[in-house]
């Protein structure tokens, strides 16, 4: 947690209010967004009770599993979800853009992409795990499942593991997402209660909203009250319209909640950088279709070593890419660097704007900005810097102390023998700068997966589903 988080849970503590501690949304809205929510049978991995779901805050769709223990009655219950939530998917499919790449052939990305909403962390690991027990599964042969099963166990794995992603929105979990948006004067763990954050953020800390009989957990887990007194003599009773109506109060309250935390989100303006994130999102979705659309095999129970270690640096560097643009985009991230001095700002009190550097044909043009500042800077000389009021230029730090700073503008001055207007600050304007900044190591060169070395298990067999894979925890 960090300092100015910290501060910010102190005072939301001290005033009995939530203080926010982003000034922008960093992540995407949907203009249409599925709103899910599942819940399990408790003692039970990945065994679903009942789901609450869609695109339409005043026609929420109903998904009861009658006995959970039912394996039959599991996987119809699956072939709903999957009636539901696979023409929602593939509605975004058709609608393509044509992009072009350098020294690469063009692909067709979509113009959208589906976004399913969660209430927490807890709901993303569930989808994660229903994926995998039921994108194995055949529609033919011995148990077979219904048709529609093992697709949309494809694309809730697909969906689940684009969740990790830094930056993506894909997939969200509407506590997560608040946290990262307000501090509110609970722990990190308490603010896990949907309910309970969005009290803390909207009127102030509330025991209703800790209460199970007036606001029901959020799911994937139910509360064990319930459970004990009312679910379990519903199932005993083998009452389809009790179990039912048993679990639409608990999934109501949350139903509410999800749209009040979507408005709550779509009320602060969406920060610059969240399109070229949602540009990434659609590319990886087109990719995904393109995918399941040349009948390719599901996904592995497990990454071989080549595929996780570029899987693994796709993410590093989506982390520093997201890192650098939430603070471009944000005052109040920016904030953070700040006081750990890897970022100051400042005013300009002088500028030399046709300083040259070199002679002769080295020439170069490298225009020079004092600035005063009262921020401690703990950045050495010749570190490269960046500024979120000029994106896309560079900078060097040539000195710092006694509250100024001198940095020459190395890129983004044009290309004349002069800078461009506006490119070098005015006296008396108002600039941050930091060292984070998009220039990240490029992807490492990693061997053929047939050239997997013996000390990662050698080359991997060819993948090819068994029934091995299918022995999930809904057999």
């Amino acid at each position: 947690m960090s300092l100015l988080t910290s501060l910010a849970r102190l005072r939301a503590l001290d005033e009995g209010i939530a203080q926010p501690v982003a000034t922008v949304r960093h992540c995407r809205l949907s203009d249409r967004p599925m709103v899910f929510i599942p819940l399990k049978l408790s003692g039970e991995a990945a065994a679903p009770l009942a789901a609450m779901l869609g695109t339409d805050r005043l026609r929420p769709q109903l998904l009861v599993v009658a006995q959970p223990r039912n394996r039959d009655l599991r996987f119809a219950w699956a072939a709903e979800l999957a009636g539901v939530l696979l023409p929602y998917i593939e509605g975004f499919v058709a609608d393509t853009e044509t992009v072009e790449r350098k020294n690469a052939d063009p692909y067709e990305r979509a113009l959208d992409a589906p976004q399913l909403i969660v209430p927490n962390p807890a709901g993303i690991a569930f989808t994660r795990l229903l994926g995998r027990s039921t994108r194995f599964r055949r529609t033919d042969g011995p148990y077979p499942v219904p048709e529609g099963v093992p697709l949309l166990g494809r694309w809730l794995t697909y969906l689940a593991e684009r969740a990790a992603y830094p930056g993506s929105s894909l997939m969200t979990a509407a506590t997560e997402e608040l946290a990262r948006h307000w501090a509110s004067g609970q722990s990190s763990l308490e603010d896990a209660n949907l309910a309970a954050l969005l009290a803390w953020i909207t009127t102030g800390p509330s025991d209703e909203a800790e209460d199970p009989l007036i606001w029901p957990p959020a799911g994937p887990a139910t509360d064990p009250g319930f459970d004990a007194e009312v679910l379990a003599p519903a199932i005993e009773n083998g009452s389809p319209e009790r179990i039912t109506e048993a679990l639409r109060t608990q999934l109501e309250p949350t139903w509410r909640l999800m749209w009040q935390a979507i408005d709550l989100l779509s009320g602060l303006p969406e920060g610059a950088g969240v399109a070229q994130r949602w540009e990434q999102d659609r590319g990886s979705f087109s990719g995904m279709a393109a995918h399941i659309a040349e009948s390719a095999a599901p996904q592995p129970r497990r990454d071989g070593a080549i595929a996780a270690a570029a899987k693994l640096a796709r993410m590093e560097r989506a982390q520093a890419a997201y890192d650098v643009q939430r603070a471009y985009d944000d005052p109040l991230v920016m904030a953070e660097y700040r006081l750990t001095g890897e970022a100051f700002a400042g005013e300009v009190v002088e500028t030399v704007p046709d300083n040259i550097e070199g002679e002769g044909r080295s020439r170069k043009l490298r225009p020079l900005v004092v600035i005063k500042t009262d921020d401690p800077v703990r950045l050495a000389p010749g570190a490269s810097l960046g500024t979120p009021q000029r994106r896309g230029q560079g900078a060097e730090l040539v000195s710092a102390g006694d509250g100024l700073v001198t940095l020459k503008i190395t890129k983004g001055m044009g290309r004349g023998k002069t800078a461009a207007p506006g490119a070098v600050p005015e006296v008396g304007e108002r600039v941050c700068y930091t060292s984070l900044t998009d220039d990240f190591q490029g992807s490492p060169n990693l061997p053929d997966a047939e050239a997997t070395p013996w000390t990662h298990g050698g080359p991997p067999q060819e993948y090819v589903p068994d029934d091995e894979d299918a022995q999930e925890e809904w057999s």
